[in-house]
């Protein structure tokens, strides 16, 4: 029996004057990668790295979670439409305004990006920046996840917990308490943030390479796997699945991080006997 619920009932716009449109969602995303921005400084102030490199580095981190998020929402999601009209599918896919964006088509693309950035930098290693870019991934994520909320999209399953939203701006949930999925999320991103830096801070340049970004990928992807058992699918499709999409492609990423934590301790071992 419900006792008690949380009335969910944000507007998704803060301000609009005439075509222009200032949401939570992108309010949220920018200040996500500002805030990141700024534990970087610190970072490569702290590691004695040229901080002439950040520029690149933010450019880097932009475009491949824009790009890589929504490629993988069209390739994962909407994959099913390319063959209809191949040219409308890609001009969807990589021409504003995006309505889908796809989390794990973010960790591919900025993997990727990262591996490219740190090719021409050979003072910062693959692992050594996707180690210090997982801190401020897991604070962005925090606040892409509030910006979830503020819009009251990826919705929980309905349930009688105390604590469960009634989602009044959107038409579809709008009737039965849900889980607020995006809360978990959100929080369980800023848990981690505090984690990676917190073993960074003390460790810094001690810290044996892929450890934070092994423990990223885990953590984020382990605990999303098991978040999709109380969200609703996003695409019709799933709905016959008995894992949905957000947990197919969570297996490779848990995979993959525990891949780096293996190589983080070799790298501790190999260290410890220098």
């Amino acid at each position: 029996m419900q006792l008690l619920e949380i009335v969910w009932d944000i507007d998704p716009t803060i301000i609009k004057i005439g075509s222009f449109e200032l949401r939570w969602y992108g309010l949220m995303f920018a200040g996500g990668f500002l805030l990141g921005y700024q534990v970087m400084v610190r970072i490569f102030k702290a590691e004695h790295k040229q901080e002439k490199d950040l520029d690149a580095l933010l450019l880097t981190m932009i475009l491949s979670t824009v790009l890589g998020a929504r490629i993988g929402h069209y390739v994962f999601y909407e994959g099913q439409h390319f063959s209809e009209n191949p040219g409308k599918f890609i001009a969807d896919m990589l021409i504003p305004p995006y309505a889908g964006l796809a989390s794990h088509g973010a960790g591919f693309g900025i993997v990727f990006a990262l591996w490219l950035y740190s090719r021409k930098r050979a003072d910062q290693s693959f692992l050594w920046v996707t180690d210090r870019i997982a801190i401020t991934v897991a604070l962005t994520g925090f606040f892409i996840r509030m910006g979830n909320l503020m819009n009251s999209e990826i919705v929980g399953k309905p349930s009688d917990v105390p604590w469960a939203f009634l989602f009044k701006q959107n038409t579809e949930y709008a009737m039965v308490p849900r889980h607020p999925a995006q809360l978990y999320e959100a929080l369980s991103c800023l848990v981690l943030f505090v984690i990676l830096f917190s073993i960074w801070n003390k460790y810094k340049s001690k810290l044996p390479d892929g450890l934070l970004a092994g423990i990223f990928f885990v953590w984020i992807f382990g605990l999303r796997f098991l978040y999709e058992f109380l969200k609703e699918n996003q695409e019709a499709f799933e709905d016959g699945m008995k894992l949905n999409m957000g947990q197919i492609l969570s297996i490779p990423m848990v995979l993959f991080g525990i891949f780096l934590l293996i190589q983080a301790r070799k790298n501790g071992l190999r260290n410890s006997q220098i």
